[in-house]
């Protein structure tokens, strides 16, 4: 999520725009969508792990893979669903151009680091609670026994 908002603030930046309220409701919007594309990408890797048995590598690898077509679509959507924002003309435009150059420029910077630094933060957080739990069932590895149910 920050690189959504350093990406808005760096392009509002180099088109001379001052950080205000319309951009900053801009900046919210895309806190939504790369909080949904980091989700859609962790639920996928959580259920692969448990229905799939892979291991967190494969399964958030499996993730990236599925999951980038949704996660483009949306992205782009969003993205060029502000274009007209940042390049109309006319009475009132004024205000919606921040609007327009922060969805924009926090897409496109979230998007490429999204596919980064999601699973690297997965992977991390995976280990740091197997080191924490080694023998919880959901910490098992994908070669041990299921739990039975009880």
């Amino acid at each position: 999520m920050p690189s959504a908002g350093i990406g808005a603030v760096l392009l509002l930046m180099a088109f001379g725009f001052d950080l205000s309220v319309i951009a900053i409701v801009g900046i919210l919007l895309l806190i939504g969508i790369v909080k949904k594309n980091g989700i859609m990408l962790i639920d996928f890797a959580l259920h692969a792990e448990r229905e799939q048995g892979l291991t967190p590598e494969e399964a958030i690898y499996q993730a990236c893979i599925k999951r980038f077509r949704p996660i483009l679509m949306t992205t782009m959507a969003a993205m060029l669903g502000a274009v007209p924002l940042m390049l109309g003309t006319g009475t009132g435009s004024e205000i919606r151009e921040p609007l327009g150059y922060a969805i924009v420029g926090g897409l496109a910077l979230s998007q490429f680091l999204t596919l980064y630094t999601t699973p690297v933060v997965f992977l991390y957080l995976d280990r740091l609670t197997r080191r924490r739990h080694p023998q919880s069932p959901s910490t098992r590895s994908a070669s041990s026994e299921p739990v039975p149910a009880e």
